[in-house]
């Protein structure tokens, strides 16, 4: 890959979806809006995620999270952050 990136060093959108507790389609829609950057590769334009990108939209995720109304409405993808960063290679919290 371009810059030195090694395919290791991110994520399928199956994977991403998993640790995020998402559904795949989701993360396309995140994808395709912006919300998220996904690296194209191969010939059929897979999508492929780097995993700091990933731990940033997580911590972005956790700081918004804050400002949620206290009525325990959080998003699903929030309750997951502890589990996910441990299975991104980050020490918990």
């Amino acid at each position: 890959m371009a810059n030195g990136e090694h395919l290791s060093d991110m994520l399928t959108i199956r994977e991403v979806a998993r640790l995020l507790h998402v559904h795949p389609n989701t993360l396309r829609r995140w994808s395709n809006t912006g919300r998220l950057r996904p690296y194209r590769i191969n010939s059929r334009g897979d999508r492929r995620f780097k995993r700091e990108e990933i731990a940033k939209f997580l911590v972005d995720l956790s700081s918004q999270a804050d400002d949620w109304p206290k009525n325990g409405g959080k998003p699903v993808v929030v309750a997951a952050n502890r589990a996910s960063h441990q299975s991104l290679g980050e020490p918990s919290r």
